[in-house]
């Protein structure tokens, strides 16, 4: 009925940000999962970066809120808003024309949470929504062939979640997946800081030590970076510098526990699969993954290669975009069911 006048658009509707791809576009959307609203009457104020630059600093009447927490919707209303305003942004007639959707979910989230992010993007003006794994996703956008007889593990750190998958024959063979990220990073450099300098710093400020030094392992070079909060004892601002060494020691239980999942999913995986991991390494996606010096780790502390995707910040989108294409020639349902 639609024919060549549909589009298909693939969504990652992150913890921290959302991006959209459309078919034949690219990437056309990367703003921050932010959605400022008027306080009573919820009407909208700001979306994205615009909303972002409001966060902890709007006045009494105003709320900035990010309705995504640990990969999964937290507020059904304010997603709506977000996807249908984002949407309108990329595709100004899609009232005429309803798109396809394809978005990436964390596979650790519930049934119920899985209908709230279809809800949503059904009432934000999709014709077709599909979810699909993020790992899944994440792959494909990769171009990884995951179609092939062979083991590919993938590890997507995002901002809420952290998904490890053994793919095969286009199967999730093994996958696991923990409620830890980008924003767990964040608040273990808050702890730190204020546990050891009583010095409380807001998210936005531990994020740029997370960018600017964040580092998982010894670095030849030791890097400093100024920041500025409230003393926890007087109230009052203060500065303060803050080196990398810190912040790896900060960061290093949140890091352990990442590692210790990729182990367990390497552990549950089959040797013939673990074989073939061993060989091609595993891959990692994910604004996590650019953390400095993680990949060093995780291939010490698990003797396996690990390779960071060529745009990891993207491939969930990609991956999403490009699935009905990705699976026109091969669907492993339609195998299942000729073999039977």
């Amino acid at each position: 009925m639609f024919g060549n006048n549909s589009s298909d658009i693939g969504i990652d509707l992150g913890t921290c940000n959302t991006l959209i791809y459309i078919r034949g576009k690219g990437i056309v959307l990367n703003e921050p999962s932010v959605v400022a609203v008027e306080r009573g009457t919820k009407k909208v104020v700001a979306v994205g970066a615009d909303a972002k630059r409001m966060l902890w600093k709007t006045p009494g009447n105003i709320i900035a809120i990010r309705p995504m927490r640990d990969g999964v919707i937290a507020d059904l209303e304010s997603t709506e808003k977000m996807i249908r305003y984002f949407i309108s942004r990329v595709l100004p007639r899609y009232r005429f024309i309803k798109p396809r959707m394809v978005i990436g979910i964390p596979s650790c989230i519930t049934e119920v949470e899985r209908r709230a992010v279809e809800e949503s993007a059904y009432k934000a003006g999709a014709r077709e929504v599909i979810v699909i794994e993020e790992s899944r996703a994440a792959a494909i956008g990769a171009d990884i062939p995951i179609w092939e007889p062979a083991g590919h593990m993938i590890c997507d750190i995002g901002g809420g979640t952290t998904e490890i998958s053994v793919i095969s024959l286009g199967g999730m063979v093994v996958t696991n997946a923990i409620r830890l990220g980008g924003d767990e990073f964040d608040e273990a450099i808050i702890k730190h800081v204020r546990s050891v300098h009583n010095l409380i710093i807001g998210e936005q400020m531990a994020e740029r030590l997370k960018i600017e030094i964040g580092n998982a392992s010894p670095d030849k070079t030791i890097e400093k970076v100024e920041v500025k909060g409230t003393d926890a004892i007087t109230g009052l601002p203060r500065r303060l510098e803050i080196d990398s060494v810190e912040v790896r020691e900060a960061l290093k239980d949140p890091i352990t526990q990442i590692i210790d999942e990729i182990k367990a999913t390497l552990g549950q995986t089959p040797p013939e699969l673990a074989a073939d991991i061993v060989e091609r390494g595993i891959v990692m996606t994910g604004g996590g993954s650019l953390l400095k010096g993680l990949d060093k780790l995780i291939s010490k502390e698990t003797g396996v290669p690990v390779i960071i995707a060529e745009r990891p910040l993207d491939c969930v989108a990609l991956g999403a975009g490009k699935y009905f294409e990705y699976t026109k020639g091969f669907d492993s349902r339609n195998l299942y069911d000729d073999l039977n």
